[in-house]
């Protein structure tokens, strides 16, 4: 009996449609117009996206019924850590957002049908985490509104914002939570370059950029690239302190300045009143 093609596919799960196509997709990109990739690369970011809100709940279902330890595990987070080809935080980053979106289901049907990205929920998620999932719920189709139509940056400072409406204190306590993860770290020599790497506060930040600034406009037939200035500028404001036993301000650069916009509601501490915002 002659075989139906469409018969075969059938029989196929959608994990393994999927895994054909990806298989055929890298042919078929190479064969598109440079110019006219853009809509390759949004359509593949919210294929991501809504893959994740697919492992989200499997990755939940999965942790509620121990399959990790029939491998050996202990929980979840390391057994995805392991097969999942994560960083220990990528993995417990995942395993918090899974628990979360059960509190959440709007959140996650949104992540589902890609109106929001993945990073919006775990913005999402964290917010719960903090001040609770029922607060959360509240404002769930207001917050996914704004999300919809910001990057997940901007909406981390909404998230951030109805934080401190519902919960001052706690909206602090995870600032000072912040601070105490700043950290620098120069590494050792490998390959004749040392990495340098770290999470600066930021009003930190502020200051290195605006000292920075000051030696990283190219010049004419400048060569270098942007990272490659940045690092240049970073040597030349080091000598410069070094060499005159204070911080640097020779270099044609404005004192560097950090913007607080706070309301006088924020400033008096009322309840309820808005987060101030850098």
């Amino acid at each position: 009996m002659a075989h139906d093609g469409r018969m075969c596919r059938s029989s196929e799960s959608p994990l393994e449609r999927i895994l054909a196509g990806l298989r055929d997709l890298p042919g078929w990109v190479a064969e598109q117009p440079a110019g006219q990739l853009g809509e390759v690369i949004i359509t593949s970011r919210e294929i991501i996206d809504r893959t994740e809100a697919v492992g989200a709940e499997a990755t939940r279902r999965f942790e509620k019924a121990g399959g990790y330890k029939s491998d050996g595990f202990l929980g979840m987070v390391p057994w995805l850590r392991v097969n999942g080809k994560l960083s220990g935080a990528a993995a417990a980053e995942r395993v918090d957002t899974a628990r979360q979106l059960k509190e959440l289901p709007r959140t996650e049907e949104a992540l589902a049908r890609g109106e929001i990205g993945y990073q919006h929920a775990v913005a999402m998620a964290r917010t719960a985490e903090h001040v609770g999932a029922a607060q959360v719920r509240q404002a769930e189709a207001t917050l996914l509104k704004a999300a919809e139509s910001m990057d997940p940056g901007q909406f981390i400072t909404v998230a951030k914002n109805f934080e401190h409406q519902v919960d001052a204190e706690a909206a602090l306590a995870d600032a000072n939570r912040a601070h105490q993860r700043r950290y620098l770290q120069i590494g050792e020599v490998t390959n004749g370059l040392v990495r340098l790497e770290g999470q600066l506060v930021p009003e930190a930040a502020a200051m290195l950029r605006t000292r920075l600034e000051s030696f990283m406009k190219p010049a004419k037939g400048d060569q270098r690239t942007a990272g490659q200035r940045a690092h240049d500028a970073l040597v030349e404001v080091c000598r410069r302190a070094g060499g005159t036993g204070r911080p640097e301000s020779a270099g044609g650069g404005s004192r560097p300045s950090l913007i607080i916009r706070a309301s006088l509601d924020t400033l008096a501490g009322l309840d309820g009143a808005p987060a101030g915002e850098l």
